[in-house]
């Protein structure tokens, strides 16, 4: 396919598994929750936890205001969690790895931050870059590091999580391939071919964690970002 510029738009991995990520989000929630059962299921009770994990987070960085910004939140944890938990299968693609996804993911939420901002506070938003009480004669200096410190959100969120998941699936193919390379040197070698397994092994249970814990931070920094522009300081 090309596009009106003349450059090629192909359907890649990183789209295939976003789809896929969007499709089991949008099972686990429609299946899971059918029940409605008192005593949930294992689907409905995974559907549950996300939503009162999310729903904490919003409302104890934000405030009940933030409640109205609970979707946009929540889309943006699940979304980044089911791509950074199909990257650790075996032939699947982590598109949370490639910094066009990530940067994108970044500016919509720089995007919304702001609009946010101006919509509830219209030319006060301004006012984010000088702090009250500030002496005037220091404007001049904390003006322009409060405008390329807002600016430089996207920059800081998007690079976070994308070098956070390419280190990881790095260091698991590296010791990966120590592992293969060990054990076909022959039998004298397999014991030590054991070392580069056991830390792969490690590995896989550590960037488990860490897959979470990125989405995690992806998401109280974009709730952080909202309380900024919520309640203005």
């Amino acid at each position: 396919m090309f596009g009106a510029f003349g450059s090629a738009v192909n359907f890649s991995q990183a789209n295939a598994f976003m789809l896929v990520s969007v499709a089991l989000i949008s099972a686990l929630f429609v299946y899971g929750m059918r029940p409605r059962a008192v005593v949930p299921g294992r689907l409905q009770s995974a559907a549950e936890m996300l939503y009162s994990f999310v729903m904490g987070l919003v409302t104890s960085q934000v405030g009940d205001e933030g409640r109205r910004y609970f979707p946009f939140v929540f889309s943006l944890f699940a979304f980044i969690l089911f791509g950074n938990m199909l990257g650790m299968l075996p032939y699947a693609f982590t598109h949370t790895s490639h910094i066009a996804v990530t940067l994108t993911l970044a500016v919509i939420v720089f995007l919304v931050t702001t609009i946010v901002a101006i919509r509830l506070h219209g030319m006060k938003f301004f006012g984010y870059f000088f702090p009250e009480g500030a002496p005037l004669w220091l404007a001049p200096i904390i003006i322009p590091v409060e405008i390329v410190s807002y600016i430089s959100r996207p920059v800081s969120l998007s690079i976070r999580l994308f070098a956070n998941m390419v280190a990881g699936h790095v260091m698991l193919k590296v010791f990966a391939t120590f592992v293969v390379l060990l054990g076909g040197l022959g039998a004298a070698w397999l014991p030590l071919a054991a070392l580069p397994l056991a830390i792969n092994v490690a590995l896989v249970g550590f960037e488990i964690l860490v897959a979470f814990l990125q989405a995690y931070v992806f998401a109280i920094l974009t709730c952080i970002y909202l309380h900024d522009a919520v309640h203005l300081h």
